[in-house]
This record gives structure tokens, sequence and C-alpha cells, in this order.
């Protein structure tokens, strides 16, 4: 067990496998036939019952899911092929607009992702790397690619937090940008992973304990079945930890963990963020199947910031930047430049 979250997940595991379990209980129960109505029943019900961001959801945009139960209930029929099911299916779970919402067939992924499609990119995988070099020009572990530009600012960047960082992978990362004058860490594009690797990453910014979120989770099938939210807690990271200014850039598609990782650090003195919104992703997701086999993952456990906030639809930049087509055309990445300068900036007003 990591020692980030350690309390908290002790509490929440055992809640999570017992809720699996009264789910997949419930599931056996009430839908017996693996036909196209029984199905659609099924995962209009867990969702029902399970998801975590309806009252969000209402308030955003007005969601009545009793309605959408109606509008779509009418193109059921039995004689539907699983391809058509599927596409019915997968419209329905869109009106919750939630990236983290699934449904998983032997021949397709239904998904939402207007959280980022209808946004500009605002990242470039050209202008990375002029950045970070070539190859023999950056170093990097454990996911993250990271060097010191030629105005002394150190530039991490993690495009993804699927792989856990060792604390001595963590220390060295920090031990060669410690001369460096301010950081950048990048996180477009960053669609999360594992929300330990967020906290271990963003533990290096804080020097005490620290509350950097709170959590609740479901505890009956009611919409607002949710528990009193707990304080979410994160210790500093045991070794080289960074106290000079640092830069988070972020795009729609920095989502879920990164999401996550941005709201730990937004509200640090040292950090400011700069680029596009985030693409949200605020809650943990739980996983059911359907009675033909067909697997579904949506949120069930929302997290909130330090002011309880919750920060499903994203979180704003504290700067707002894009890439223009012109710094395009000249090999320049806007939003890094326009951190370069106000890091500059700190660094000037500071010394």
């Amino acid at each position: 067990m990591p020692r980030l979250l350690r309390s908290i997940s002790l509490r929440l595991l055992p809640l999570l496998a017992v809720a699996s379990l009264l789910c997949a209980g419930c599931i056996k129960e009430d839908v017996a036939e693996n036909t196209a109505r029984g199905n659609f029943d099924a995962l209009w019900r867990i969702a029902d019952e399970h998801y975590c961001f309806f009252a969000e959801k209402q308030k955003e945009y007005g969601l009545d899911w009793n309605e959408v139960y109606t509008r779509y209930s009418a193109a059921v029929n039995d004689g539907l092929t699983d391809r058509q099911q599927f596409e019915i299916f997968g419209k329905m779970l869109a009106e919750l607009r939630d990236g983290h919402t699934n449904l998983y067939a032997p021949f397709d992924v239904a998904r939402y992702g207007k959280w980022f499609d209808d946004y500009p990119m605002n990242y470039s995988d050209s202008l990375e790397r002029v950045y970070l070099g070539r190859t023999e020009d950056y170093r990097y572990t454990c996911g993250l690619k990271y060097r010191t530009l030629d105005d002394n600012i150190g530039y991490i960047r993690c495009a993804s937090f699927n792989t856990a960082i060792g604390d001595g992978n963590l220390n060295e990362v920090m031990r060669e940008l410690s001369l460096c004058d301010a950081l950048i860490v990048d996180l477009r594009n960053n669609g999360g992973g594992l929300l330990t690797t967020a906290q271990q990453l963003a533990s290096v910014f804080i020097n005490s304990t620290t509350t950097i979120a709170y959590m609740s989770h479901k505890t009956g099938t009611g919409h607002a079945d949710l528990s009193a939210p707990e304080a979410v807690t994160l210790d500093p990271f045991p070794g080289l930890r960074w106290q000079k200014p640092v830069a988070v850039l972020t795009n729609r598609s920095t989502y879920s963990a990164a999401n996550s990782f941005v709201m730990f650090v937004k509200h640090l003195p040292q950090v400011i963020v700069v680029g596009d919104k985030t693409g949200g992703g605020a809650g943990l997701p739980f996983s059911s199947e359907l009675p033909n086999g067909w697997s579904l993952r949506f949120s069930a456990c929302p997290m909130y910031d330090i002011n309880m906030v919750c920060t499903e639809s994203g979180i704003e930049p504290d700067v707002h930047a894009d890439i223009t087509s012109e710094d395009y055309a000249r090999n320049r990445d806007t939003i890094i430049e326009t951190a370069r300068k106000l890091l500059r900036e700190r660094c000037q007003t500071t010394n």
C-alpha cells in the first residue's frame, strides 16, 4: 500500500468491494434474461444506482436521467442486433457527458469525447521535439522526460500517469533540475492513469502534510446517497523537494488523474497553471457487467478540491494561452513560451 492516501484508501477499498458484490447480486436477481430489453434496463439501473455526478450534471446542463430512460427506451426491442443495441446504449451513456463512462463490447468501446474533441488541441508532438531535443538531449525515467532549457528553466514532460514513480527515481529528477531557476511540468494530453502516481509527483511541491482534496463514496442507490466528504491528505516527498516557481501546462486532454494533479497543486503559492481548461474527470471509476457480458465503467466516487468545488467539468488555468498558428509556423509553443515568460518574471520578483 503506498504511503500516499493510506488512511482513506484502507477505508475506501473494502466499501467498494462490498458495493461491487452487492451490485453483482442485484443484477443476477433483477435481470434474468439476456435480451435487448433486459440489457437496456440493467444498464440504465446500474448507472442510476451507482453513478455519482447526477446533481452536478443536472445543475450544469439539466440532465434528467428518468427522461433519458423514457427517450431511449422507446427505441429498444428484442429484434435489435448487438451493434444496434450498442449504438443505443452508447448514446444513452453519452448523455452523462463523462469521459470516464465506457461500455465495452467485443467489437467496440462506447466513449464520450466531446470534452476534448470540441476544443483546440493546444499540443503538438512536433513542437515537443523542439523543446526536448533529440533522444540523447533529455533524460527519461518512470514516464517522465526532463531536461534544462536554455534559459535555465527545468522542463518535465509527463504524458501519462500509468507508470508508478519510485522515490529514488523522483529524487534523481529533482537532483538533476535542482540548479534551475524555475520548473515547467507539462501535463498536456495526459489522460490520467494511477492516482497514486499523480500524488507522488505532487508531493515534491509541499513541505508538510497537506489537505489536497476531499472524497465521498456512494452509500446507497439514491442519487444523493453519498458519504460526508473526507479529507485527502498528502505527505511531503521524503527526498529533494522543489521550492521555486512552477508552471503546470494544461489543455482539454488533461484528464482524470492528471486533472486531479492540477487540483492537488493549483492552490500552492509557487504554482501557476498555464494553457487551456483541463478536461475534468473527477470521479473514481466503478465497474460492472450486463447480462450479455458487456462491461460497464463509470464514475462512482466524487472528488472535490480544497474549497469543496467539484472539478468534474475541468479546472480553469490561472493564465489562458493557446498555441497560435504564427508561433507554430516558427516552431514555437505559445503555451510553453507564455509559461517561461511568467516564470522569469516571478524569479525576478523573488530575487
